[in-house]
């Protein structure tokens, strides 16, 4: 019996082998147990083996290459408990929510934390929302998208950055841009060289807690930029590809457009500069008539319509006569009006194509990636050109040992015209300065006597009309923008290599020292071609080359230990030491008179008058010690405490070094046990952390442009030599007593999570002083320092304000899930000490702005307008406000500035939703700012008087409400063009800086696998994509976006709106498969 019984038991197990031998494919399901949707992405991988793969969109994996000997299988995914199951032919598995591996993904300073350990403030923007921009520049993407960061962009250029302010605006003379740390190094490239394809994650750190850890350069904030890296399964083959076009997202202002109401408007003006100053009818008719086309002597230059012999072109009743026909001949020329901006702004074609191979296994993670960009502008000749690659791999060389690199290569080519920036206001070269203010009845070309367009038979191109080409003359812009765009050739070529090399060694359980090797090198060269047929006629051609070489290292040496006492007391310490050097090498020469003009190297120009060359070298170091260490009690108490010591060579050697740090704390409440039954309380922490930064980001400016300043404290010269002898003359006056400018910050709020993870938010306060401000402080020259101003440490400017983050859950099911987000911010800017020089004078004042105490660095300082006078029709102003003088008076000179208040938006941020449903995905997000004003100088020159140099400007459509003795109650002065108008700068043109972005729209479908997986395709999702699609503000035309809105008609914000590149449209379809 016993024989028998062996014999069964054998012959039993036999089968059992047989039969596991044979299961060489496992297929299976995985899905979510808080709402039965598929888990997209899970890896399954086969316990103690490298065999593995991830789920498809419908949650289902197939494993063809099951080893026999294997028995387990294992799944993960972030946020979601692991599970081991025994392997069988078919696997269905139901994974659970792990809010503890939830708090793993988040990135911050020198490595990771656990979400409810943070003690800190971020925000987060992950893949999947960058994946739906269609920009060029990662900084693009982010408006609205994270509480507490707001935005401006006055250079719609491809490749260009926007500008990012984190909580507020804390320096007067200092950068308040953030540090950008890339993959754990900080990175001083050009943004628009990371291809946002490759970036996993961006986080912000805003508070102290934070990013006090970077000590000299955290001050005002930093963003944390990951890329990608491998995932757990078989290797993952992604392409991305996309088609579209880019178009001007706001529009011009609501002025004239018919050329006929413009030559009435503006004889108007004409005849009411007579009327008004007592001259009877028939001599201010005669005086209109006389003067209407006389551009010497206050007209417009151009007549372009044909009227018959005898007879005027503009009636005595202000209307355009019935008999004349546009278009008019002088028998050399015909002239008729262009409509300069459908010539200029159309569509341009943009295309992108992105690839990865990622993989990863129990040794191994690695990552490659290839991108090209074409991004072309609104403008000929502008465009943004990118060719990317990036290779990142992280070896498990032995236990004790992990070494890894990531290196990434970027070449552009930039093509950005000169002089298309709100710095070149009223340029003759600044195209959209000229489209957007031209009078609609001047011809963009010349045109022979039968109407066609003059070519040039040496060129071959189209003739511009330049204001001096024809027999007419136009009074004002000169030149011909447009020529100058298509003529000139702008090229900025640019390699960029940046490279990290890291080990972990781990000699000890808990220990781990750390090495990381960074560097960035940027080689940048410009060629500028002003071509002998346009704007540099005069000197036979010009051309501009400049070569720049920017070489960054960063070391880190850092060791940390991580233990556990008594199952409760958890300890995670790091000390470190960093250094960081930059050096830049820049040489430059110009020169003219080229020999062939269509070759733009130096080699070609022959000039000798006015022949420039230069270079110079520029060096700047920092380093530091710093140490971190994190407690927390049972994962419910925590402490965090930093602190860094750093040098920066900016400063003398006897003020270089600065103490940084930060301590904080939270308490994870819902661990407690008077919230265990509260169910519809998943997770509330309440934190709180104050610390101290540093900034020593001194900038200077150059030839009007603001730029670093790598030698505060150093006196420096310029240098010449005439005659035999060297001569110096003082250009900066340096100051060896200037130190750090320090921030001191405080934030307190609570993390929470509701209703099963439905709704998730953040409610913070922040409040952060900044003390010792770098100030280029104004001097007069009769100190005997003929710069203008000296850099010193004075004053200071604190930033308080609450911020509210909150993303939701509205509806799910198996088919459908809605979510929507919300952020705001709310804070106040003050001054609230200043020079006691600058006290006692009530405040610096200029000519536009005010820094006094209580006030803002973004207060107006200009006359307070007060209306209309019914009875003259004249502007009135206020005499002297401030003072409690509100007296009126009509002449311009003798009302003074008066302070015209804080100008910052009091709320602003970003909202959005998106739906899901078989396959189909739908998104929309939005920004918004409230509550602030905006100086409109673009608006005031279309409110011209027809005087003052203003002729051949166009008008609003608003000057149709112009006082006249009939329409007596009105807020439009009148029109007449012997009042003075000209930049008279008054609160009048303070218009509310309100605005709702319409930021993107999406729209994708992806095909059910059933149709893909015949093609081995693993997903293949299809979509269009609208990026800056529109713009609601207080006035067609105003975009509050490109500036804070301090300014005048000339400077600020007064000249971004009309002379900024605009912000462009994209819309853009595209694919995107994974194999």
């Amino acid at each position: 019996m016993k024989r028998k019984l062996m014999l069964l038991m054998t012959c039993l197990m036999i089968g059992i082998g047989l039969v596991n031998a044979q299961i060489s494919k496992v297929t299976g399901n995985v899905t979510s147990e808080e709402d039965g949707l598929p888990v997209v992405g899970a890896s399954v991988l086969v316990k103690g083996t490298t065999v593995g793969t991830v789920t498809d969109i419908d949650g289902n994996f197939t494993l063809t290459n099951v080893p026999s000997s294997a028995g387990t299988l294992v799944i993960s995914f972030i946020g979601m408990q692991s599970q081991e199951v025994k392997i069988k032919s078919n696997v269905n598995v139901v994974l659970k929510s792990d809010a503890e591996q939830l708090d793993e993904v988040m990135v911050v300073a020198y490595g990771t934390a656990k979400k409810s350990s943070f003690t800190g403030s971020a925000g987060t923007m992950n893949a999947d929302k960058i994946a739906t921009r269609s920009v060029s520049n990662i900084t693009n993407a982010m408006s609205g998208q994270v509480a507490g960061v707001q935005m401006t962009s006055d250079n719609g250029q491809p490749g260009e950055a926007a500008k990012i302010r984190i909580r507020g605006i804390g320096s007067m003379s200092s950068s308040n841009d953030p540090l950008y740390v890339v993959d754990g190094v900080p990175y001083d490239g050009n943004i628009s060289s990371i291809n946002p394809s490759d970036i996993e994650s961006l986080t912000v750190l805003k508070d102290a807690a934070a990013n006090a850890i970077y000590g000299a350069r955290g001050a005002n904030g930093v963003v944390l930029i990951t890329t990608k890296s491998g995932q757990n399964g078989e290797a993952r083959v992604t392409f991305d590809a996309k088609w579209g076009s880019n178009s001007r997202a706001v529009p011009n202002y609501d002025v004239i457009s018919s050329p006929g109401e413009y030559y009435e408007t503006m004889y108007k003006a004409l005849y009411n500069s007579k009327v008004y100053n007592g001259a009877s009818a028939a001599e201010a008719y005669a005086y209109a008539n006389k003067t209407l086309f006389d551009a010497k002597n206050g007209g417009l230059g151009y007549q372009v319509y044909t009227v018959p012999q005898g007879e005027n072109l503009i009636g005595t009743n202000f209307r355009l006569n019935p008999n004349a026909t546009l278009g008019y001949s002088d028998g050399t020329y015909y002239y008729t009006p262009d409509d300069w901006y459908d010539e200029i702004f159309g569509s341009s074609f943009r295309q992108e194509y992105n690839a990865s191979v990622s993989g990863k296994s129990d040794k191994i993670s690695y990552y490659a990636s290839a991108g090209y960009l074409n991004d072309t502008g609104l403008i000929q000749n502008s465009a943004f050109k990118r060719y990317t690659g990036r290779g990142k791999v992280d070896y498990q060389a032995k236990k004790w040992l992990k070494i890894g690199t990531n290196l990434a290569y970027t070449y552009s080519d930039s093509q950005a015209p000169d002089n298309q920036t709100a710095d070149d206001w009223s340029s003759s070269a600044n195209l959209f300065y000229i489209v957007n203010s031209i009078a609609p009845i001047y011809p963009m070309y010349v045109r022979n006597a039968d109407g066609s367009i003059k070519i040039d038979p040496n060129t071959g191109h189209r003739v511009y009309d330049a204001g001096s080409s024809t027999n007419f003359k136009r009074p004002s812009f000169t030149g011909n923008a447009a020529r100058d765009i298509e003529l000139n050739k702008y090229h900025t070529y640019t390699d960029a290599f940046t490279g990290k090399w890291y080990a972990n060694i781990m000699p000890l359980e808990g220990l781990t020292l750390t090495a990381n090797i960074a560097t960035t090198l940027e080689n940048t060269r410009s060629n500028n071609l002003y071509s002998t047929f346009g704007s540099a006629s005069s000197t036979d051609g010009d051309v501009y080359v400049e070569s720049t070489r920017s070489f960054g290292v960063n070391t880190q040496y850092l060791a940390s230990y991580v233990h556990t006492f008594n199952h409760v007391h958890n300890f995670d310490i790091m000390v470190g030491y960093e250094q960081y050097r930059l050096k830049e090498q820049v040489l430059y020469g110009e020169n003219t008179n080229l020999y062939d003009p269509n070759i733009g190297e130096l080699g070609n120009a022959v000039g000798t008058d006015k022949k420039t060359v230069n270079s110079y070298t520029d060096n700047y170091m920092t380093e530091g010690i710093l140490s971190r260490i994190q407690y927390n009690y049972d994962g419910k108490y925590f402490l965090s405490a930093s602190y860094r010591r750093d040098a920066s060579s900016r400063f003398a050697p006897e003020n270089r070094w600065g103490n940084f740090g930060s301590v904080g704390g939270a308490w994870l409440m819902t661990k407690e046990k008077f919230l265990e039954d509260v169910k519809w309380l998943d997770m509330l922490k309440f934190k709180a952390s104050w610390g101290v930064q540093g900034n020593d980001h001194l900038l200077i400016t150059v030839n009007g442009q603001a730029v670093n300043n790598w030698y505060a404290y150093k006196d420096q010269y310029n240098v010449s030599f005439s005659n035999g002898q060297y001569s110096t003359t003082l250009a900066y006056k340096g100051n060896k007593d200037l130190t750090w400018e320090t921030s001191y910050s405080f934030n307190t709020g609570f993390d929470f999570e509701l209703f099963g993870n439905r709704l998730n938010g953040t409610v913070e306060y922040f409040s952060r002083k900044t003390k010792d401000l770098l100030y280029n402080q104004p001097i007069p020259i009769t100190s005997g320092i003929n710069t203008g101003y000296i850099p010193t440490n004075i004053g200071s400017i604190s930033n308080k304000g609450v911020e509210l983050d909150l993303t939701g859950v509205i509806f799910r099911n198996k088919e459908f899930e809605w979510t929507a987000n919300l952020n705001l911010t709310h804070y106040k800017n003050k001054i609230t000490e200043l020079s006691p020089e600058l006290e006692a004078a009530g405040g610096q004042k200029g000519s536009y702005y005010i820094y006094r105490i209580g006030g803002s660095l973004y207060e107006s300082y200009i006359k307070e307008y007060a209306g209309v006078d019914p009875e003259t029709g004249l502007a009135m102003y206020y005499v002297d406000p401030d003072n409690g003088d509100y007296t009126t008076t009509t002449n311009y000179s003798e009302a003074k500035q008066a302070d015209q208040g804080d100008l910052l938006p009091k709320v602003y941020g970003g909202f959005g939703t998106s739906l899901n449903y078989k396959g189909l995905d739908f998104s929309i997000q939005l920004s918004y700012q409230l509550g602030g004003r905006y100086y409109d100088g673009t608006y005031q020159s279309f409110m011209h008087n027809g005087g003052s140099g203003m002729q051949g400007y166009n008008w609003s459509t608003d000057i149709r409400n112009a006082w006249t003795p009939e329409n007596r109650y009105t807020d439009v002065p009148r029109l007449s063009a012997s009042d003075d108008c000209y930049q008279l700068d008054s609160s009048r043109y303070l218009v509310s800086s309100n605005y709702l972005s319409l930021n993107n729209i999406t729209l994708g479908y992806t095909l059910p696998k059933s149709w893909t997986q015949k093609l081995q395709i693993r997903t293949l999702r299809v979509y269009v994509s609208a990026d800056n699609v529109a713009l609601l503000t207080a006035r067609k035309g105003l975009d509050p976006r490109q500036d804070f809105g301090l300014g005048s008609s000339t400077y600020g914000s007064g000249a971004a709106t009309s002379s900024a590149y605009s912000a462009m449209r994209t819309i853009t379809g595209g694919i995107n498969l994974t194999f």
